[in-house]
């Protein structure tokens, strides 16, 4: 029940139900604001979503959202994803949080702060992404970049799951 959710639970489900919809709306200050209908759909979604964080709605919100930005900018590149990202993280670290236990149950500080710092290093990516989507759209004529960029992200991936193992 709604009524039962703890302030922790209120705070993490309002975060899931509106970083969804800001992230969809960056795509409007770089020039391409999404359709009023889509904006509705996104809407609805997350807010299912923060009241069911463990269902698979959130795919979905999250999801349109993703489509969007590619349908919206198939050949450009905004700053504005960074923003997108970090509220994308911020809804589905949210979504992830809310769904830990019963409704009443609290919010672990802990757990908090373990996932936040996950959702921040994570966003970290983002900028370095970006700034080599630059230069690689800058020289995309250069053989064996995209199997570089694929090497790169597989380093990435053991990486991180080498450090999140030790972690734990």
């Amino acid at each position: 029940m709604i009524a039962e959710w703890s302030p922790g639970q209120w705070a993490l489900r309002l975060v899931a139900a509106v970083a969804p919809v800001l992230a969809l709306l960056c795509t409007g200050p770089a020039g391409a604001w999404p359709r009023p209908w889509l904006v509705v759909l996104v809407l609805v979604l997350s807010l299912c979503y923060a009241r069911v964080p463990e269902s698979g709605v959130g795919t979905g919100a999250l999801g349109a959202v993703l489509v969007w930005w590619g349908v919206a900018f198939r050949d450009g590149l905004h700053a504005w994803a960074l923003p997108s990202v970090a509220l994308l993280l911020a809804a589905h670290v949210a979504g992830l949080l809310a769904s830990y236990g019963p409704d009443r149950l609290g919010v672990d500080p802990a757990t908090v702060r373990r996932w936040v710092g996950r959702g921040a290093g994570a966003w970290l990516v983002a900028p370095a992404v970006f700034g080599a989507a630059l230069v690689v759209r800058a020289r995309s004529d250069l053989p064996g970049v995209w199997v570089a960029g694929l090497s790169v992200a597989l380093v990435a991936m053991v990486v991180a799951s080498l450090a999140l193992a030790r972690e734990d």
